[in-house]
């Protein structure tokens, strides 16, 4: 047995009743059918073939039903159709059918969409780019600096009918040119959805396809790459990225990390203190922010060969939730002596196992703007009454104690990079990193340009 009720199309539905398939007709249909709701045998055993059949014998009906000429066009003996029905003599063209429904606006295109999008899409992309990014630029939302929020604008394609008209809407958008080109091959793909289910009809043609200067440059595809620090590679070298490195693998040397440490413990401001141990834990297993921010007292046990972290989880302070580890995996860290020194001496005399381990000063967790604040210079203000304020890092460069400024991302990489360097096994460390034993080489040691190839 299948499926009771098939979807599509949408006012012919095909069910499968006692075994054998049956069309349904909508109620807007009722007047041609004395009034009262028409179902329709087929005389086809439920069946996956038969289903096809049914469907194709659907739209068709359809078609016809939803044609300005339907009255000439629609059969009532349904022999038009392969059917035969000694219920033809009843039927009576008596009333006009209702006038179709309103065209589909892009507004109810795209919610339809994101409800379709979401299950295949990650919590903070869903949310921070499809929901509030794209939404806003087909609501035709922009950014006002002065009230700090977003406003309404005079040009907005959620009302409009899916048209060409409506893409072009997007294109006036003073968003980037790179998401323009995002919203307008969602909603491609959100046509293109719909068109698929039989939802489109008026129009043969997608209007939301990129165009123009949206359309990737393919002529120089085999030119060399230019990076943003000037470095050139081949068009077929893949420049591999970690999240959060931007393809900037720079590390602080040890000494560095110790200076930066240190004086996180030592500042006189008090939020820099607090945060000191989370500094330092990151700085000693290169684990990635977001981990650290969401880990718990629970996480942190003893195995059958020694003490280790579990790292599951990642809290991003944007949307204030937890969620799995960026690459969906658990991984376990094995705890050495510098590291277990620092745990106990932060681990709290009387806690709960889901305590977390590391929190601001309000007692919530951590999040990249928290340390940010801290790491780097920040500012407040307008014109005359803009202050900036430096933040550890940030000062420590400018005084020439560390040799230059690098993002708090950069504790992870200075891990790794002086794990490497020291010998530790590239695998143990690529595992308990959550990374790859060919970043490591290509980004984090480089190539050995001592080695030569063996004489075979």
């Amino acid at each position: 047995m299948y499926a009771k009720t098939q979807a599509i199309p949408e006012t012919v539905k095909v069910q499968s009743d006692n075994g054998t398939l049956r069309l349904q007709f909508s109620t807007k249909y009722n007047p041609i059918f004395g009034g009262k709701r028409k179902h329709q045998g087929l005389s086809l055993k439920d069946t996956p073939d038969n289903w096809q059949k049914a469907i194709a014998i659907a739209y068709r009906i359809e078609g016809d039903l939803q044609h300005p000429d339907w009255q000439q066009l629609f059969d009532p003996s349904f022999a038009k159709y392969g059917l035969k029905t000694k219920y033809a003599a009843e039927l009576k063209l008596a009333a006009p059918i209702p006038e179709p429904e309103p065209e589909m606006t892009v507004g109810a295109m795209w919610e339809d969409y994101l409800t379709w999008k979401r299950p295949q899409l990650e919590e903070t992309t869903y949310r921070l780019k499809f929901v509030s990014t794209y939404s806003n630029v087909v609501k035709g939302l922009v950014w006002d600096s002065k009230l700090a929020k977003f406003t309404e604008s005079n040009n907005t394609a959620w009302n409009l009918p899916i048209s060409p008209a409506a893409s072009e809407i997007i294109l006036q958008h003073p968003v980037s040119d790179s998401t323009k080109t995002a919203v307008l091959q969602a909603l491609s793909e959100a046509f293109k959805r719909l068109q698929s289910l039989g939802k489109i009809n008026n129009l043969p043609a997608n209007p939301f396809v990129c165009t123009g200067k949206f359309l990737k440059n393919t002529a120089d595809k085999y030119k060399p790459i230019i990076s943003a620090t000037g470095d050139e590679r081949e068009w077929w070298d893949t420049e591999h990225k970690e999240s959060g490195s931007n393809g900037d693998y720079r590390a602080f040397t040890r000494e560095e990390r110790d200076i930066i440490i240190k004086t996180f413990y030592e500042s006189t401001r008090l939020s820099c203190q607090q945060v000191a141990p989370l500094i330092e834990f990151l700085f000693l297993t290169g684990c990635r922010p977001g981990e650290a921010f969401a880990l718990r007292w629970q996480d942190i046990g003893k195995g059958k060969d020694g003490q280790y972290i579990v790292f599951a989880k990642s809290y991003n302070g944007k949307l204030k939730n937890t969620q799995v580890t960026k690459t969906k995996e658990t991984r376990l860290f094995r705890i050495y002596p510098k590291l277990e020194y620092l745990l106990s001496k932060i681990k709290p005399t009387n806690l709960k196992s889901t305590d977390l381990v590391f929190v601001n000063t309000e007692g919530n967790p951590y999040n990249t703007g928290n340390i940010s604040e801290l790491w780097q210079e920040t500012s407040s203000g307008k014109g005359e009454n803009r202050k900036s304020r430096n933040g550890i890092v940030t000062q420590l460069a400018k005084d020439g104690k560390i040799s230059n400024y690098l993002p708090p991302y950069h504790t992870r990489h200075t891990f790794i990079s002086l794990q490497a360097h020291a010998g530790t096994d590239l695998l143990l460390l690529a595992t308990a990193c959550g990374n790859s034993v060919e970043i490591i080489q290509r980004h984090y040691l480089g190539i050995n340009t001592t080695v030569e190839m063996v004489d075979i």
